[in-house]
């Protein structure tokens, strides 16, 4: 996890903060037109949190997430994968919109082998505590 080059690093962060914006933007949308939000608030969430977490190991950022709210963000990034594989697999060959869902997938991965990092770690402290 540590080991991913700067580039990489630098473009999973830039995709997340994307996704960021792309969801808040649906949210702000979506409150005005007073359609259900639910769905896109987990998701910003989940992104935020995988962002931190990331921001954690990379650059030494602390966050102030919960072990739960890890976990949930855990399931909402690992239902969110096979959405954005579709799209990248329905979009069009050297288009931006499939280099960027690529970025997008890269990172989504990151982030839950980060989380799993992050569990692992949580377990073996906890383990060390008893």
């Amino acid at each position: 996890m540590e080991n991913a080059s700067i580039a990489v690093q630098l473009e999973a962060v830039k995709s997340l903060q994307s996704t960021i914006r792309k969801l808040e933007n649906a949210l702000s949308q979506m409150t005005q037109s007073g359609a259900n939000t639910t769905l896109v608030k987990k998701r910003l969430l989940a992104i935020s949190i995988g962002l931190a977490v990331l921001e954690e190991i990379w650059n030494q950022k602390s966050h102030h997430y919960s072990h739960e709210a890890l976990e949930e963000a855990h399931h909402v990034l690992i239902g969110l994968i096979p959405s954005v594989e579709s799209s990248y697999i329905k979009s069009k060959p050297g288009s931006s919109q499939k280099t960027l869902l690529e970025r997008r997938i890269t990172a989504l991965r990151l982030v839950i082998q980060a989380l799993d990092e992050t569990k692992s770690n949580h377990a073996a402290a906890a383990q060390k505590e008893t």
